[in-house]
């Protein structure tokens, strides 16, 4: 198993591509602290994993809560004396015309998409500098960006784009900073994921666009040389990677993972 007896905790774990990372990060192993928002997606995704004796523990955090996310840094902290692996994934998204675009809509996703990484990392990382160091690394943050967060004319998702830019920029001064603490920051840049979230926007863009639902999604496809929508799945393998020792040496590094809709 590639992640025996790592702890691992998660953002937005409950649902989408939170809920396949934890899951699949369980079968390789790993202790995993599924967190999100709404604690009842949290369980039922921890008692998913114990149907293959897995071993996951679900708590309720707000990623924008700065005293919530303390309180459950540290908790696990109490819990397990260091935290291997941390998991940046909670996300949000909203759809307009940039000219339409509302204050609330550019609060909501800078607050989630890029505030959170901020807060959660800043209370993770004060603990994980001081952790032990194992396999030559002493712990990684992976952080869910976004295709959107390097190819910029992604019909509007302006605010979208500019928080999964930060996303990408953040990773990287992280890496760069905490690299001589042997402490490894990766982003993951997922493209037209299937889940959800997706089918929020779906719907949205059809009614921007004036068509319907279906020509969306072949829209999307079309724009993906694999041709084919990705799965959750897609984007856990890869978060496996990073969060095992076969990564080691990668940090700095937004790793595409979208069927060829962008190449870097």
């Amino acid at each position: 198993m590639l992640l025996k007896e790592r702890i691992i905790a998660i953002t937005g774990g409950g649902s989408g591509i939170g809920r396949s990372c934890a899951i699949a990060y369980a079968k390789e192993g790993a202790k995993v602290y599924v967190l999100d928002l709404k604690e009842e997606l949290a369980k039922s995704v921890a008692d998913e994993i114990a149907t293959f004796q897995g071993k996951a523990i679900p708590m309720k955090m707000d990623v924008t809560n700065r005293d919530e996310v303390r309180k459950v840094v540290e908790e696990i902290y109490r819990n397990e004396g260091r935290i291997d692996v941390f998991h940046n994934n909670a996300g949000v998204s909203t759809m307009n015309k940039f000219l339409d675009l509302t204050d609330f809509d550019w609060d909501f996703n800078m607050n989630v998409n890029t505030k959170g990484v901020f807060i959660v990392s800043q209370e993770v990382l004060k603990h994980m500098v001081k952790q032990d160091i194992v396999n030559e690394v002493r712990g990684k943050i992976i952080n869910t960006a976004s295709m959107a967060g390097k190819r910029g004319n992604a019909p509007f998702l302006a605010h979208y784009v500019a928080s999964k830019f930060a996303v990408v920029g953040l990773t990287q001064a992280l890496a760069g900073e905490f690299a001589p603490y042997k402490i490894l920051v990766n982003a993951i840049c997922p493209g037209y994921v299937k889940t959800s979230m997706q089918e929020r926007e779906v719907k949205w863009e059809a009614q921007l666009r004036g068509v319907s639902e279906d020509v969306v999604r072949e829209l999307y496809i079309k724009d993906t040389p694999l041709g084919r929508l990705q799965t959750p799945d897609d984007v856990a393998g890869v978060a496996v990677f990073l969060a095992s020792d076969l990564s080691n040496f990668v940090t700095g590094e937004a790793i595409n993972v979208n069927g060829g809709a962008f190449m870097d």
